[in-house]
């Protein structure tokens, strides 16, 4: 059984149809990696994967199970599959440390003393140890977005979405967000990523998907997406970005 098994997704806003009979599945231990151009419904799709978004057909089966029908049980799910965002939305008026600590203590009632000591271990992870007593508004954004990674590690999550993590960061600043997701994924971490960073897709992803227009338009391993795309979008996308 897929970890995660989309199937015939549609997402409309009004009139805008957003995701079109969207299909895919995500295996244990995966990382798979969506591209493809601005406004395609990449981020829409993973919002619906973590029901931010509430889909207006199809399914999506977790383990088996259909989330669309959680209830209050949502939260419980969000605990297994976090979600790392664009913007690190990260607690101004808490340190590095205790928003890594938050969640755990708040949600999970994790005795403080061992979320303390968890969130530290997360913050080493990271390369972010060091910043432990200091508030976010000091970090940089790749700093930022490494205690965001550590902040949805620390709820042990089974599966991780990644909504264009490096989209907000300076160029100079990718590389270190990009080095901690690698090591996630040679981890074992199942890992749903939208990026714009080919280069990641190219070297760490199972799977690469293109979308267009709402639809999943080619779906491969990642040698045979950029060294010889079956569908004439996705060579032009790739002709595009990959030479500029």
């Amino acid at each position: 059984m897929a970890m995660l098994e989309i199937k015939n997704l549609s997402k409309s806003f009004g009139d805008l149809q957003v995701l079109r009979d969207i299909n895919l599945c995500v295996e244990k231990g995966q990382v798979v990696v969506i591209i493809g151009p601005s406004g395609s419904g990449k981020s829409t799709m993973l919002r619906c994967v973590n029901l931010l978004e509430k889909p207006s057909g199809g399914e999506i089966l977790y383990q088996g199970e259909d989330i669309m029908h959680l209830g209050k049980s949502v939260k419980n799910y969000r605990k297994r599959v976090g979600m790392v965002f664009q913007r690190f939305n990260l607690f101004g008026l808490h340190t590095v440390l205790e928003n890594v600590m938050l969640a755990p203590v708040q949600l999970n009632k994790a005795d403080k003393t061992q979320a303390r000591e968890r969130a530290l271990d997360l913050l080493d992870k990271v390369g972010l140890k060091a910043k432990a007593d200091v508030y976010p508004h000091t970090l940089s954004g790749g700093q930022q977005q490494r205690v965001a990674i550590a902040r949805a590690l620390a709820m042990d999550p089974e599966m991780l979405l990644f909504d264009e993590p490096t989209s907000a960061l300076d160029p100079e600043l990718v590389g270190d967000v990009l080095e901690v997701m690698k090591k996630l994924a040679g981890e074992g971490m199942t890992m749903l990523v939208v990026t714009h960073e080919m280069g990641f897709a190219r070297e760490v992803a199972d799977r690469v998907i293109f979308m267009d227009e709402g639809y999943v338009v080619e779906d491969g391993a990642p040698e045979v997406i950029f060294t010889n795309p079956k569908n004439e979008r996705t060579r032009a996308f790739l002709s595009r970005v990959l030479h500029k």
